[in-house]
């Protein structure tokens, strides 16, 4: 299947087929994927997305209602249809989506879809709501499939196929003993490959990856993509296995989590998301602006020092420009590139400090490299080799401050308990700002005007 972008047309077919009877409408939802018909239900009102949640069968009302985004609230549009309909869905959804989406509804509301579903359906939703939603237990699914480690070829395949009956597929086959404890893993090729006589407790693997429920969901999609599994067990305190966590649910994880990194680099808060309203959103970022408005003036008190050298020399002032801006590039490449090694793992000090050396030498490189271009400029436009000198000596100047402070800013944050992605950027173009003006005004006083 192709990508899939909603255009107007795919729109309009829509909206003009909820305008005719259900066959119609019918019949042109059958062109669209699950997926497509969630994106487009992000564009439709509550009475429409009720109408066509009704007319398609429950598997696939299912899959789009888990397919929605969580701020498109699937949980209301759950709660709204006929109970019997509602029942329908609940159950054919996997667990951790139906826990997802039932976990956003008031208290009153969970328990009563709870209530009307199959009971086994519902403590196992039970279960699953009780753990913290950005944990292990948060995103496990409960339903999985576990062969006894005693059992033999006959024994375990006919548990598989009488456990696989409920589930859409499954990667892995778990292996516990009488306790329900995890003993290991094992692949249906070797189970279908065994001789008859063989004992699962012959072919197994033992020591599998495993995480506990509590376990935080960025520890998790961190051992996954480590270990390149598709799916990881999930076992209690005593090692019982309770659930199993697939690379599809890790994908959001991962997808949220770079998400909230970068909507906190640009100073806005996660609140905020990506389709908040307006009053959330300058909540959220007025603080920030309002901080940086004060680091601008003390940049602009320097060059208000330095009035002298400006009237003495205006094309000083083109330049310093140049300078801040190039220093304030610089150090949002150090901070990228150092939040992601944070966030990615805890440095030792000796990581943290090999990580400033390495920024500060790439400052010192890059800053010559564009403080020679810098020289040229001076050189060719204003004939003066002495300012060329200056601007070379603030460029790399500059350049150094933005990787020493991009690097160590962020560290120094995360020491003291602060989050390293939301504050790093302020402080940082307040040092690369303020460089930038003092090192070009300073040195051009002292070397130029001294000089002249």
């Amino acid at each position: 299947m192709q990508s899939f972008e909603i255009d107007k047309t795919d729109l309009l077919r829509i909206k003009t087929a909820l305008e005719g009877d259900d066959v119609e409408l019918e019949i042109v939802l059958k062109e669209y994927h699950a997926s497509e018909i969630a994106i487009l239900f992000e564009k439709l009102p509550q009475e429409d997305k009720e109408r066509i949640i009704n007319i398609l069968p429950t598997d696939i009302a299912s899959d789009v209602i888990a397919e929605m985004d969580e701020e498109h609230r699937p949980g209301e549009l759950l709660i709204n249809l006929h109970p019997e309909k509602r029942s329908e869905i609940v159950e054919e959804l996997d667990y951790d989506d139906a826990t997802d989406i039932i976990s956003q509804l008031e208290e009153h509301e969970q328990q009563e879809i709870l209530e009307d579903i199959d009971q086994e359906d519902a403590t196992s939703i039970r279960a699953l709501l009780s753990y913290d939603e950005n944990t292990a237990g948060g995103l496990m699914n409960s339903e999985l499939i576990c062969v006894n480690i005693n059992s033999d070829k006959k024994g375990a395949l006919d548990e598989i196929i009488r456990q696989s009956e409920e589930m859409e597929e499954f990667y892995t086959i778990y292996v516990v003993d009488d306790a329900k404890t995890l003993q290991g893993i094992v692949s249906i090729k070797n189970i279908i490959k065994a001789h008859a006589d063989v004992k699962i407790s012959d072919i197994f693997k033992a020591d599998p990856v495993y995480v506990r429920a509590d376990l935080d969901q960025e520890e998790v999609a961190k051992l996954i993509s480590q270990y390149n599994l598709t799916a990881i067990p999930v076992v209690d305190d005593n090692m019982k296995l309770i659930g199993r966590i697939t690379v599809d649910d890790i994908i959001d994880v991962m997808e949220q989590e770079s998400t909230e990194d970068m909507l906190k680099i640009s100073g806005v808060s996660e609140d905020e998301e990506l389709s908040g309203n307006w009053k959330e959103a300058v909540k959220s970022r007025l603080p920030w602006l309002v901080i940086n408005l004060a680091t601008a003036y003390l940049a602009a008190s320097i060059i208000r020092h330095f009035g002298s050298t400006v009237s003495q020399l205006p094309q000083i002032a083109a330049y310093m420009t140049i300078i801040a801006g190039m220093g304030g590039n610089a150090a949002t490449q150090a901070l990228a590139v150092t939040v992601r090694r944070i966030s990615l793992s805890d440095l030792t000090d000796n990581q943290a400090y090999n990580t400033v050396l390495k920024e500060f030498l790439v400052g010192l490189l890059n800053g010559a490299a564009n403080g020679l271009v810098v020289f040229g400029v001076a050189l060719f436009y204003d004939a003066d080799p002495l300012l060329g000198l200056v601007l070379f000596l603030a460029m790399t100047g500059n350049l150094v401050i933005a990787g020493l402070t991009g690097a160590s800013i962020p560290l120094i944050l995360k020491r003291v308990g602060v989050d390293p992605a939301v504050a790093s950027s302020i402080i940082i173009t307040t040092f690369t700002d303020c460089a930038g003006f003092l090192l070009p005004l300073w040195l051009a006083t002292n070397l130029l005007l001294h000089h002249h």
